[in-house]
């Protein structure tokens, strides 16, 4: 088992990437986002019940950084989240490929469940257009972010996240 704190720590240097660095040298639309990227991996590797608060967290700090609605990230990756849990076991957790395929559709449903949620909730105009405009950039940045991950000696070992 992974200590809690190399997960912890590599969530921090998640989130100061994400919201510090990465806006300053990296264009909007191929800004990988390294947390949703972090979500899968515990998806796939950890535990349900410890994994979902940090789903769920994770969502809380990316709209308490990005200004979005607060919570509409967090339920979008607690939804993700439980439907990569719930079909982990069928799959093999520890293939690079797969990790790569999972965050590329983690990534089209995030999207597509905020922007659900946004036309439910608000009276934007635009805002399908405005989302879906820089989808296939953003789509490729998390799958070459994922396709990194797979690199790091932590991904090949087939212990546990949390």
């Amino acid at each position: 088992m992974i200590r809690n704190g190399v997960a912890l720590v590599a969530l921090v240097l998640a989130v100061v990437l994400q919201s510090s660095i990465l806006p300053v040298h990296v264009a909007a639309p191929f800004k990988p986002d390294l947390l949703l990227v972090a979500m899968v991996f515990v998806a796939l590797r950890g535990p349900v019940v410890p994994g979902a608060l940090l789903a769920w967290g994770v969502g809380m700090i990316k709209d308490v950084f990005s200004g979005l609605y607060l919570g509409l990230n967090a339920f979008s990756f607690l939804i993700i989240f439980l439907v990569i849990t719930s079909i982990s076991d069928l799959l093999y957790a520890e293939s690079g490929e797969l990790y790569v395929v999972t965050v590329s559709a983690a990534t089209l449903a995030c999207v597509t469940i905020n922007l659900i949620l946004l036309l439910m909730l608000t009276s934007t105009p635009g805002i399908g257009y405005s989302m879906t405009a820089g989808l296939l950039p953003h789509l490729l940045s998390n799958a070459f972010a994922a396709s990194l991950v797979t690199l790091l000696p932590v991904f090949s070992s087939p212990q546990e996240v949390l």
